[in-house]
């Protein structure tokens, strides 16, 4: 079986994400900078994970760039996976190396069917005020991330700048502050359906919490998100979504109903036999 999962606000959670306090029972640091713990999982799904971990391929699927992955401890010391889809899938580690065919693949992908990087930063930048934006990032030459003031920004300009998007091969997602425009070639989904080849396409689960993670869970067998992030949101706005389950928890803590959902599945198809070593 494979176990594809977001990470962030879906298995680890920053400070400002947690929804508990710092210094609450069950939490584990996660990711670690100079000293200062800036991300946590929970406790108890981090035993689950590692017990599952020795039966089942587990492949984190992030947005964050190789660099940023490579920064969270808890997946270069506890949970070391052989399999990983960072840069919202433009690049797949292998034993932690870049996969170099799949990178020049989704090269050959963004020239045919998306508008140049540079004509989508001049389109986002003047859709958006000066003063909403803090910082911004071309990432691993794929993606921009723009840091915003999400007080100031008015969310029909991300609507319409979406749409405006899509029409050159492009999407916007709004996640907590960043503000992201990826091409449609640089997906989750595609990323994990190359490694699901490689694995001889076993069941899989998937989990996470964001619009760029749909793709991802609409290619799975099985799929949960937490009761935050964009696509409970659509859910609870009426908006047609996959066939997913939802946990109950909100926070650090929804990564426990994640994971015994994972253990769920995984214990079911023991029992049919399926998909499993």
């Amino acid at each position: 079986m494979i176990y594809a999962s977001d990470l962030d606000r879906t298995l680890i959670y920053s400070r400002n994400a947690i929804g508990v306090p710092e210094d609450s029972p069950g939490l584990v640091p996660a990711e670690i900078i100079n000293g200062i713990t800036v991300s946590y999982i929970s406790e108890r799904a981090l035993s689950q994970l590692i017990s599952l971990a020795g039966n089942i391929v587990f492949m984190p699927v992030t947005t964050r760039t190789v660099e940023q992955y490579k920064r969270i401890n808890l997946f270069q010391e506890t949970v070391i996976p052989d399999y990983a889809v960072t840069s919202n899938g433009g690049n797949i580690l292998i034993d932690g190396k870049v996969d170099m065919e799949w990178r020049t693949s989704v090269g050959k992908r963004l020239e045919l069917h998306s508008a140049p990087a540079e004509e989508i930063r001049t389109i986002v930048r003047s859709a958006l005020r000066d003063e909403w934006i803090l910082t911004e990032r071309y990432c691993d030459g794929l993606f921009f991330t723009f840091v915003v003031q999400r007080d100031l920004l008015p969310l029909n300009v991300v609507s319409q700048l979406a749409d405006k998007l899509n029409d050159l091969g492009w999407k916007a997602s709004l996640q907590g502050r960043k503000l992201y425009a990826v091409p449609e070639a640089v997906n989750k989904s595609a990323a994990i359906e190359h490694v699901r080849r490689t694995v001889q396409n076993e069941p899989m689960v998937a989990s996470g919490d964001s619009l760029l993670d749909k793709c991802l869970l609409d290619a799975a067998d099985y799929a949960i998100a937490p009761c935050h992030g964009e696509i409970f949101a659509e859910h609870q706005e009426g908006f047609r979504v996959g066939v997913y389950s939802f946990t109950t928890c909100s926070g650090v803590f929804a990564s426990d109903e994640i994971l015994q959902y994972v253990r769920t599945i995984y214990n079911n198809l023991g029992v049919l036999g399926v998909g499993l070593p």
